[in-house]
């Protein structure tokens, strides 16, 4: 015979728990649609936690609803654990999504186009690293609490530590070269080496930093190429960091001419073509000859720009303007190749 009254104190119950979920999903829903409105930059962060708040709710109403509704014995402590150690996962899952929200906050703030603003690229460098390692330690607390949830767990926790020592030496071997790029990581972040946007020459290629994580670092490539590097290469091997303290930068360019020259004409329109030129700072334009053998005069124009990518397209710019130049007003300093014939051998062997 059928409990009705058991039936419908069940129903209640699990009505109850079903409209309590309902009203926590539509409060989270409208919380986080007043914080997208007033930050922005924090929709897609604060639309993941929304995501991960409605499966933290919906899993934690399934399981009371389990304990609620099944009677059994043994299907109860299945349930049970089973409840128990997905509500602690979808926990720290959801956890993470609000770190990561308190974090976007946070960089959001230090958010520029500037390149030379070296003290936000500093302060996004060090959330993101700390981003990455608070997910890490969460995901280790949240395996810990899980592992803690079983009965066993304490009497296996005795074990462990008392063979803890040699536990210890042989997981340090084997984690030596992981471990090492984690703390290399976190010292580069706080040590200011390099910072997320910095231009740097690594590996003989010039590129830009665009992720730094706990163990590599990722640098783009002017080809649109992507140089994946261990963290502990920052601190072990010299690399150039072109951003370090300024983003302004100068460069030069190098012309081999004939020694016909005219070096003032040619500072003259130096300063001519860089004056014409967006790119160009005003800071430096200059000409000195730096080598003269084989016949030809080396000449470098030095000129400087704002950053790394207007350098170069200045310098290039300056070679066009100065190799025109040449050939169409001063021919004559055209690179040539002399060769003196001496015919007096010749002369006296006819006499």
């Amino acid at each position: 015979m059928i409990d009705w009254m058991l039936v419908l104190d069940i129903g209640t119950e699990v009505g109850i728990v079903a409209l309590a979920a309902i009203v926590l999903l539509v409060v989270a829903s409208l919380i986080g649609r007043v914080l997208a409105r007033r930050w922005p930059t924090l929709e897609r962060s604060l639309r993941s936690a929304r995501r991960r708040f409605g499966v933290l709710v919906v899993l934690i109403g399934i399981w009371i609803a389990a304990y609620l509704v099944v009677p059994l014995e043994f299907w109860f402590e299945i349930y049970t654990r089973i409840g128990l150690i997905a509500v602690i996962a979808t926990a720290a899952w959801f956890l993470n999504a609000v770190i990561a929200v308190g974090f976007d906050g946070l960089a959001g703030r230090y958010i520029t186009d500037d390149p030379d603003d070296r003290l936000s690229r500093r302060a996004r460098t060090q959330l993101t690293v700390l981003k990455r390692l608070s997910t890490a330690v969460l995901v280790v607390v949240a395996i810990s609490v899980i592992l803690l949830t079983f009965p066993g767990a304490q009497a296996a926790g005795a074990s462990l530590l008392a063979s803890a020592g040699v536990l210890s030496v042989v997981a340090g071997i084997a984690a030596q070269s992981s471990l090492g790029n984690v703390f290399a990581g976190m010292q580069l972040a706080f040590s200011d080496a390099i910072r997320l946007g910095d231009v740097v020459i690594v590996e003989g290629e010039f590129g830009k930093v665009e992720e730094i994580t706990l163990t590599y670092v990722v640098v783009g490539v002017w080809d649109q190429r992507r140089l994946v590097l261990p963290s502990t290469y920052f601190t072990e091997n010299p690399f150039e960091n072109w951003t370090r303290t300024s983003a302004e930068l100068m460069g030069t360019v190098e012309l081999d001419v004939d020694w016909r020259i005219d070096l003032d004409a040619m500072r003259t329109e130096l300063q001519r073509i860089v004056a014409a030129s967006p790119l160009w700072d005003g800071r430096a334009a200059s000409i000195v000859a730096t080598d003269a053998r084989g016949g030809l005069v080396r000449v470098r124009p030095l000129v400087s720009a704002r950053d790394a990518s207007e350098l170069w397209d200045l310098r290039c710019e300056v070679r066009e303007g100065l190799v025109a130049w040449v050939r169409t007003e001063h021919p004559e300093a055209l690179p040539v190749q002399r060769v003196l014939v001496d015919g007096s051998n010749d002369q006296s062997s006819s006499a």
